[in-house]
């Protein structure tokens, strides 16, 4: 029994184990190793308000404009308002963020950082550890909570659903009082209790064929608050990141953003600069337009990829500002410093999830989600640059603010927990079944829901999805569960809600472009898309 459970070990998972008192207990669980999810890969930084020349009316106008009509703008002024404090956190736990005097890089306040500008941002205001910002935050905050006597970490833990007394007691209130959990090792399911559950699992990337997201972003978290009564916001919205190095053997390698804020521009196989046509911003428009100007010209082209050129830039530069996406090309043969490298788009960002309000809390009693898991109302049709990691540092605090002010009025749970149950099920000898489905899944997901859509092709993933769910939901009736089956259970549900969400949609806006709706409809601004499993149709347009 814990006071609190948090499943996921990213950077909002364990900003709330850190914000959490000494004297509550809590337990985190991590898929892998604590470090391998999405926050150690994250290379441009985080955004937040640090120089006399930006203003919080000016980060919020950019995060607006990026969100295309869909942001919340209360929410939008309550995260930026909390950047420079959220920064300022994070430099006094230790993060060694990129200073302008590189001499004062230990320095214990948020004076004197360098600041990078991405796509979207009209001023320079993204705060990094040179191109390998993600690795920084996680790697301090691990050695945080390895400090404290009263977090507990569970590495190679999956969780396989929440418990909740509904499902218990089918009672008409329902409060989440745990999860099942399988030990990955060794195969053994276990009963987490607590007090109090935070899903911070991370997003669904990897319902694409193409990702630049770690192979643990397979939605579990959004599809578990799901299964437990969670309404779900916005999931057509996946955002693609317009630039992951183009190679048959660079598996997720992503190319940071402030490669272009640096002076990087994309050009075709020609050596002509195209980013001008689609958008006045150029190369530094927001991501949805990027993209999916890369994903036109490389159909209309025929071509594998379009290249980014940073090469008139000095050796030096370039090494002292990207030292690992330099590295990493020249592993694979390429020198950006005397070269532009292949790029395509690939699929990044979630944002879309489960409704939460300011503090972190979804429909269910007892259960909080914070980060990419989560529909906060921050990135509304499209992400801006380096606000996740900041909306992450946000909700962590503000979730345990909330928790720690919630068990002031909650007693100690009494409900009956029964262990997990495999008498009716046995030990698979078709294992090429769940790597079949996977692979299905993945495939007609970037076919039919990628980058640009069409009413046949989301009804062409439909009937593939259903039949799939069908499949699998057999499957896991049957035989033991595993990592596999769990993650590929999940990420069918969350395919589903792409989908459906996709079509409920008839316009194009933001991450959704519809060849067949090509139009934003002015009716449809601040209009969400949500999915509530209580409700019969499931699926509703709501302001």
């Amino acid at each position: 029994m814990h006071d609190v459970l948090i499943i996921g070990s990213g950077a909002a998972g364990l900003t709330l184990a850190l914000s959490l008192p000494k004297t509550m207990s809590v337990a985190v669980l991590s898929k892998e190793e604590l470090a391998e999810g999405s926050t150690y890969y994250a290379q441009g930084g985080i955004s937040a308000v640090l120089d006399e020349s930006d203003s919080f009316e000016s980060h919020i106008a950019d995060t607006l404009d990026s969100g295309a009509g869909l942001c919340d703008e209360a929410v939008v002024r309550f995260v930026v308002e909390k950047g420079p404090e959220a920064i300022d956190w994070l430099v006094k736990a230790g993060v060694p963020f990129t200073r302008e005097d590189s001499n004062n890089e230990t320095s214990n306040d948020g004076s004197n950082l360098h600041l990078t500008r991405e796509g979207g941002h009209s001023n320079r205001r993204v705060a990094h550890a040179a191109d390998a910002s993600g690795r920084a935050i996680e790697t301090t905050l691990i050695s945080a909570v390895k400090a404290r006597k009263n977090i507990e970490l569970f590495e190679h833990h999956i969780a396989i659903d929440l418990i909740t007394s509904r499902k218990l007691q089918h009672q008409r209130d329902n409060r989440c009082v745990g999860a099942y959990v399988l030990d990955i090792n060794s195969e053994k399911v276990s009963t987490f209790q607590a007090k109090f559950t935070v899903i911070a699992a991370g997003g669904a990337s990897k319902v694409y064929l193409y990702t630049s997201n770690p192979d643990g972003a397979s939605g579990d978290g959004i599809a578990m608050g799901w299964r437990a009564g969670c309404r779900v916001a916005n999931m057509e919205f996946m955002q693609f990141h317009p630039t992951c190095l183009y190679h048959p053997h660079a598996k997720s390698n992503l190319i940071t953003e402030a490669v272009r804020g640096e002076g990087g521009r994309l050009m075709l196989p020609d050596g002509t600069y195209f980013m001008e046509k689609f958008d006045p911003r150029g190369d530094l428009a927001p991501r949805d337009t990027v993209a999916r100007s890369i994903d036109h010209e490389m159909k209309r082209l025929g071509i594998d990829s379009v290249f980014l050129d940073i090469s008139h830039k000095s050796e030096a530069f370039i090494l002292e500002h990207f030292p690992n996406v330099y590295a990493m090309c020249r592993k694979f043969g390429y020198d950006m410093s005397k070269e532009p490298v292949p790029v395509v788009p690939a699929a990044h960002y979630t944002c879309g999830g489960l409704m939460v309000n300011e503090h972190g809390h979804t429909d269910v009693d007892g259960l909080y989600a914070i980060g990419e898991t989560t529909f906060t109302g921050l990135h509304g049709a499209n992400r801006m640059a380096s606000n996740s990691l900041l909306e992450c540092v946000v909700y962590g605090q503000a979730s345990a603010l909330d928790i720690i002010n919630q068990d002031k009025n909650t007693s100690a749970i009494s409900i009956t927990i029964p262990g997990w149950d495999e008498s009716r099920v046995t030990d698979s000898d078709e294992r090429v079944v769940i790597n079949h489905n996977w692979n299905e899944l993945r495939s007609f997901m970037w076919d039919y829901v990628g980058i640009v859509r069409t009413d046949k092709r989301l009804q062409r993933a439909r009937n593939r999805i259903e039949m799939l769910l069908n499949e699998i939901d057999e499957y896991y009736s049957n035989f033991r569960v595993s990592s596999d089956l769990i993650e590929l259970r999940n990420l069918a549900e969350v395919a589903r809600m792409i989908i459906r969400s996709a079509q409920l949609r008839k316009e194009s806006r933001g991450l959704q472009y519809n060849l067949d709706y090509p139009a934003a409809d002015p009716m449809l601004e601040k209009v969400n898309t949500i999915l509530d499993p209580l409700r019969r149709s499931n699926a509703t347009l709501n302001d």
